[in-house]
């Protein structure tokens, strides 16, 4: 369960700095090496939360980490080893189809991204850029998005797959296929009770995946022009989620935060997410490399407070 970082820079020989060591050891719920197979990834992380999504809680997942570190990979999956998406909607369906006799329930989903902090449908890109509003209950709706009502998990799988080749993808010096936005999966289930007594008996569960766009330094993806905008604009999210994140997990602390959603359209779409009627999880990917210790630093820290968030569901 934990991570040790230790800094690739540090002189054994250096007495002077002797007791100033950067190793840093981090202690999370679940922790993966490079063996670590899709199905034990999605077991440890995702497989617990969707029992829930189908009595009517929130579940949230997200892939963080800095641009190479596989998280794409770890969302969307390979042909031959699918990744969390497609593996918690067949574990959906599977679940829903074991109550089917107690309820009716429809199943739809939307999946869009965020790129330079405008919201594009990846299931339909020629709708151009969508906005963001609340709705008189408080929560937030995407006018316009295309919405698929399924229950089909290969017929989830090609939408998923063709909307990812919609996605905005852009090589650049530390990853050939860099996904250049945020993408969230949005599945809404809706169950209707079938029991005369009970009235009309209606659950809403919300299953949100995220794939993150990666955190980057200009230096190092040697981005200029139109890349360095877009790379401003992923960390300027990014930013905005992590300092939604210290208020949220400072919250019990000695000073009341205000937690600022509205500071990008990610942190307010997310917002019942992070932190309302949620169960949330998130996975964090760090690169092995020596190239790569600061970004795994932050990474870490990042992870690490979010750790301490705690929401009444």
């Amino acid at each position: 369960q934990g991570v040790v970082l230790m800094d690739p820079s540090e002189d054994p020989d250096d007495t002077l700095r002797a007791n100033r060591s950067r190793e840093k050891t981090f202690v999370f719920d679940m922790v993966f090496d490079h063996t670590a197979t899709q199905e034990e990834v999605y077991v440890s992380t995702t497989k617990s939360l969707i029992e829930g999504v189908i009595s009517g809680f929130n579940a949230t997942i997200f892939a963080y980490g800095p641009t190479g570190t596989g998280k794409t990979y770890t969302m969307l999956g390979a042909d031959s080893e699918p990744g969390i998406y497609i593996r918690a909607l067949d574990d959906l369906f599977k679940g829903l189809g074991a109550t089917a006799e107690e309820a009716d329930y429809t199943v739809s989903m939307s999946y869009l991204e965020i790129y330079n902090e405008v919201i594009r449908d990846l299931l339909n890109p020629s709708s151009g850029f969508l906005d963001l509003r609340e709705d008189s209950r408080g929560s937030i709706q995407i006018a316009g998005i295309t919405e698929v009502s399924t229950t089909n998990a290969q017929e989830i799988t090609q939408l998923l797959m063709k909307g990812n080749k919609q996605r905005t993808q852009e090589p650049t010096a530390a990853n050939g296929a860099s996904s250049r936005s945020h993408a969230v999966l949005q599945v809404t289930v809706t169950r209707r009770s079938r029991r005369q007594e009970t009235g009309e008996e209606v659950r809403i569960g919300k299953l949100f995946m995220v794939d993150l766009a990666g955190s980057e330094r200009a230096a190092q993806t040697q981005n200029r022009g139109k890349r360095m905008k877009e790379g401003a604009h992923i960390n300027r999210s990014l930013l905005a989620l992590g300092n939604c994140i210290n208020a949220l997990s400072e919250k019990g602390g000695s000073r009341a935060q205000f937690v600022n959603f509205r500071d990008s359209k990610l942190t307010r779409l997310l917002k019942d997410s992070l932190g309302g009627n949620s169960r949330t999880v998130m996975i964090a990917h760090i690169s092995p490399a020596s190239s790569s210790f600061e970004e795994s630093r932050m990474t870490l820290n990042y992870a690490y407070r979010a750790k301490n968030i705690k929401t009444q569901v």
